[in-house]
C-alpha cells in the first residue's frame, strides 16, 4: 500500500510541476529537456518503489500512474468545469495584429516565439494575424485577417 499513496503523491507532484511550467515549455521539449525527463523518471521511479525494484512492485507503481491518468481523464470528461483547472485554457495572444503583452508575459510566451510559429504557417507579419490563441497543448492557432477584394485590386494595379 505503501508504493500506491507513494506513486499517488508523485503523480500528483509531476502533473502540478507540468501545469506550473507553462504550455510552451511542454510544448517545446529540446533534446536537453528529454534527457532531463528520462533522468527525472529514473529519479521518480527510485522514489516511488524505495529500494523495492521488484516486478510487483513496479508493476503496482505503474498501474497507479495509468489508474490516476484515467482518472483524470475521466474528470476531464464527466466534469466539464473541471477542464480548466485540470488542463488550462486557451488564451489569446495577439489580437488584431497586436501583441495582448500581459497574456504574453503571464504565460511566459516571448513575442518572438509568436512571430516563429506564425512564419512556420506562413504568416509574414503581426498586422496578418486577427487573433492568434495560445491553446492548452502549447501550439499556436492563428486566424488571419481576410482581405477586402477592393485591397486585392489596389495589390494588382
Amino acid at each position: 500500500m505503501d508504493i500506491v499513496v507513494r506513486a499517488a503523491v508523485v503523480f500528483l507532484v509531476l502533473w502540478l510541476a507540468i501545469r506550473v511550467s507553462g504550455k510552451r515549455e511542454v510544448a517545446q521539449l529540446s533534446a536537453f529537456d528529454m534527457i532531463m525527463v528520462v533522468t527525472l523518471g529514473d529519479l521518480v521511479a527510485q522514489g516511488v518503489v524505495q529500494e523495492d525494484y521488484s516486478l510487483s512492485a513496479a508493476t503496482l507503481a505503474v498501474s497507479t500512474f495509468c489508474l490516476l491518468s484515467l482518472l483524470l481523464a475521466w474528470m476531464h470528461y464527466r466534469f466539464p468545469r473541471s477542464r480548466p483547472l485540470l488542463s488550462g485554457r486557451a488564451r489569446v495572444v495577439v489580437r488584431d495584429g497586436e501583441p495582448v503583452l500581459d497574456v504574453l508575459s503571464s504565460e511566459r510566451v516571448t513575442i518572438e516565439d509568436v512571430h516563429e510559429a506564425a512564419r512556420e504557417k506562413g504568416i509574414r507579419s503581426l498586422r496578418d494575424i486577427e487573433l492568434c490563441v495560445l491553446e492548452v497543448d502549447g501550439g499556436f492557432s492563428f486566424f488571419t485577417k481576410e482581405r477586402s477584394s477592393a485591397d486585392d485590386g489596389a495589390q494588382s494595379s
